[in-house]
This record gives structure tokens, C-alpha cells and sequence, in this order.
């Protein structure tokens, strides 16, 4: 019925309970600090109708990334893509997220599994087949960049020597023999082999493709697994993380009244489990930024960078955040006409070269999109003077103001900064003036 691993081997106790009548499906039993938390884990989503079983496969690998993570950050190759003489074809699907990306090779099981001996020699074939696949094609992305195409029809120029990259097998087979611990030769960059129901996991637990990213990255430099056991590794990890003391960072870089937030890497309990919808408001967030209508001076791959910069808020945090900015909306209106509420919340990454800034105001109109340039500017500003590390730095701001016209709940705009703004003295005096003046009369709450 189900077995438990060694006890001794994580900070958390994990027992794992396959079911009888569906052994696609198990159940994990975690042990925390908290008390037990019970997560089935569900059998991969279903292949769609009508196309192969090969096509079929990474059609619903694509669909779980873009679903559960962001189509803004899943890609394959142009149509339209110039293939000059002794170029291969990109069959492969990406992922990318900030500088970080994965070539996802898609390998299907298409005809009756034969004795498990049979099965682990083919799985370990196709498996070195693609990661010597995802090798060429990162190699050919660093020769020359191609047009690749994300999930909403946008293109983005790739240029492999850009992105820091994971080979990802990705297998969809019926039932892979058990202990399946698959092997390859080194292709010089990470890698890592996944079944098609750990894909489908890692992006559910997560909702975010930078979560995901980043949580492959750190499973590649591990010891393998057998295919299948994912789960069970990333709640080993997050055991790990839960029970880890948080860094010592200087809240100062903020400025005064900066105060230190931890929280792990990996959640042990689910996206949303909080049993509200509150994280889902990142989510939205995220899909107004994607969705809104760029200027003339703004590109596809600055729309990129705004996503991915939002998209890289700690998964643990996000119901929290979400609880604060709902809480936001329904304050900052409560003001005299003619006259603009203001509240923020910032976070500085542990390394200080990343800023994130969310908040919301009374009303939208150009003297707010102003004042809430020049705030990001500001605080932009005043965190690199304290580092001295403008040109590795950027500030990412995102301002929701209420509607009244019933259309939507709330306009959404973002600002994004980078490097040194040679701000001028005259800019710096102004700028502090108003804003800083408000912060000391709690017009604006700030926490780092």
C-alpha cells in the first residue's frame, strides 16, 4: 500500500502511500513543525484529442508551464524562422525566466511497455538522446540567436549566450519501472530527468515559472532520483529550508524603518493552501502587465523583463502580499476629494540588486504616474547610493489604482529602472522633499 523514507535522511518524516486503484497517483504525508500536511500527488494532465502521442505529450507539458506558470515564459520556434544551410531545427520547447532558462526535451513512451529490463534500457536510451538534443541546441542558440515563440504568439530574439541553461528529459510513459534511476554522460551544463506527472507537480506546488526554474537548477546539482520521486525531493528540500536559520542582511539598504523578511525557498504546503484566493492576486497581476497595451517605446522583451522581475516574488510570500494589496485597494480611496492616498511595500532581494515595489493610490491620472516615476526613481536611487552597485541594479515598481466605472476593479501600471539614473541634484532634492516627507508623516507604509 505505501512506504516511508528513512526518517533520518531529512528534517521532516515523509511517508508515501501509493493507491491501489490508481498507481499513476500517490499520496505524500509530511511531517512539520506545524503538524502533519497531507498532499496527493495526481497523475500528469490528460494528452489532448485528436494529435499523436509524441506531439500530444509536449502539447501538455507546454499546457501545465503556461497554466500553472505563465505562457509569457514558454516557447518554441518561430514559424517563420530562417533555417540557413546546416541549421537544425528547434524542436525543443523553453523555458525562460529572467536570465534563466530550460530546453525541454519531450520523450513519449508510444507502443506497449515490454519487461521492465526492456523498458529501463529504451528509457535510458531516449534519455541520453535528449540531453545530447538540448546540448546542441543551446549550442546552436550561442552560434546564432533565434526568433522563438511564447505562448500568447509573441516573439522574443533568443540569444543563448544571454541565459544560464538546464537540460530538462522530460519522459511520459504509462508506468516507469520502479526505482528507474536514469544516467547520462555530462553535456557541460546541468540537467535533470523528469516524469511527465513531476513536471506537472513542480509547476502546481509552485505557480511560478521562476520558482520552477530556479527549483531545477537546484535539483540538477543534486544527487539523482528515481524517475517519479520529485515530490518527495522537493519536500525533503523544503523540510531543509524550513529548518535553515535566515541569512543576516543589512536592513539599512532600505533606509530607516527596514526590517528583515525570511521565508524558504520551497513552500511545503501548495500555492494558495492558505485557503483563500489572495495569492491569485500576484497571478493577476502578472496577466495585466502581460496583457496590457505596450507603447511605442516599450519592446516585447522589456514586457519580458517586467514579467520576469514580478514573477520572481518568493512563492511562500505571495498570499501575504496578496491579503496587503487587496487590503490597499480597499483603503486608499477612503480620502477627500481632490485628494491622493498613497501605500507601498518594497522588498530588497538579499543580495541588494533587486528591488521590488508594489502599491496603490487613490486615483490614476498623469501627476500620479508621475509621482509614482519619480518615487522608483527615488528609491532606486537611494538603495545604489547605500550598495554602489548601480549598474548591476534594477527597481521594479507596480501601482494599482481602483476604477469606478465598473469595467475592472483596478488599473494596473508598472515602472521599471535600471543601472545609474544620473539623477540630477535638483531631481534627488524634489523628489526626497515629496516623498520622503510623506513617509515621515505615514502617508506611506514601507517594509524591506
Amino acid at each position: 500500500m505505501g512506504a516511508m523514507t528513512d526518517p533520518t535522511s531529512s528534517p521532516s518524516q515523509l511517508w508515501r502511500y501509493v493507491q491501489d486503484d490508481d498507481p499513476s497517483a500517490f499520496t505524500l504525508i509530511v511531517e512539520t513543525p506545524n503538524g502533519p500536511y497531507v498532499r496527493r500527488i495526481p497523475p500528469a494532465l490528460p494528452l489532448p484529442s485528436g494529435v499523436d502521442h509524441g506531439s500530444g505529450a509536449e502539447a501538455a507539458a507546454h499546457t501545465a508551464a503556461a497554466t500553472w506558470g505563465m505562457p509569457d515564459f514558454v516557447f518554441q520556434q518561430a514559424d517563420h524562422a530562417t533555417k540557413g544551410s546546416g541549421r537544425r531545427e528547434l524542436g525543443d520547447r523553453l523555458l525562460l525566466a529572467g536570465r534563466r532558462g530550460a530546453v525541454v526535451q519531450v520523450k513519449a513512451r508510444t507502443i506497449k511497455p515490454k519487461p521492465d529490463a526492456q523498458e529501463v534500457a529504451w528509457i535510458q536510451k531516449v534519455a541520453a538522446k535528449a540531453m545530447s538534443q538540448a546540448k546542441g541546441t543551446v549550442r546552436q542558440l550561442r552560434m546564432l540567436p533565434a526568433d522563438m515563440v511564447n505562448g500568447r504568439a509573441r516573439t522574443l530574439q533568443v540569444d543563448g549566450n544571454a541565459y544560464e541553461w538546464v537540460a530538462v528529459f522530460l519522459l511520459d510513459h504509462p508506468q516507469v519501472p520502479e526505482g528507474t534511476q536514469v544516467t547520462w554522460e555530462p553535456i557541460g551544463m546541468p540537467a535533470i530527468a523528469l516524469t511527465r506527472r513531476d513536471w506537472d507537480f513542480l509547476f502546481d506546488q509552485l505557480r511560478s515559472t521562476t520558482a520552477v526554474l530556479d527549483y531545477l537548477f537546484r535539483a540538477a546539482a543534486e544527487e539523482p532520483v528515481p524517475l517519479g520521486e520529485e515530490p518527495v525531493r522537493l519536500y525533503e528540500l523544503a523540510a531543509a529550508d524550513a529548518a535553515a536559520p535566515p541569512k543576516d542582511i543589512d536592513t539599512e539598504l532600505v533606509g530607516p524603518g527596514g526590517t528583515l523578511f525570511s521565508t524558504p525557498r520551497l513552500p511545503q504546503a501548495p500555492a494558495g493552501s492558505d485557503g483563500t484566493h489572495a495569492h491569485l492576486m500576484i497571478r493577476i497581476m502578472l496577466e495585466d502587465v502581460a496583457t496590457s497595451l505596450l507603447r511605442d517605446s516599450v519592446a516585447e522583451g522589456d514586457r519580458f523583463t517586467v514579467l520576469s522581475d514580478f514573477d520572481r516574488l518568493p512563492v511562500p510570500a505571495r498570499a501575504e502580499w496578496g491579503h496587503l494589496l487587496l487590503d490597499m485597494l480597499r483603503d486608499v480611496p477612503e480620502v477627500p476629494e481632490e485628494h491622493c492616498k498613497w501605500r507601498f511595500r518594497r522588498l530588497l532581494e538579499e543580495d541588494g540588486t533587486r528591488q521590488l515595489i508594489v502599491g496603490a493610490a487613490t486615483r490614476f491620472d498623469p501627476i500620479i504616474e508621475a509621482a509614482f516615476s519619480a518615487y522608483v526613481q527615488l528609491r532606486h536611487h537611494e538603495v545604489t547610493a547605500r550598495t554602489g552597485r548601480a549598474e548591476e541594479s534594477s527597481t521594479l515598481g507596480v501601482l494599482l489604482t481602483p476604477r469606478r466605472d465598473g469595467v475592472r476593479p483596478w488599473d494596473t501600471s508598472a515602472v521599471r529602472v535600471h543601472g545609474d539614473l544620473d539623477l540630477s541634484e535638483e531631481e534627488i532634492q524634489v523628489y526626497s522633499e515629496e516623498w520622503n516627507r510623506a513617509t515621515e508623516n505615514a502617508d506611506v507604509s514601507v517594509s524591506g
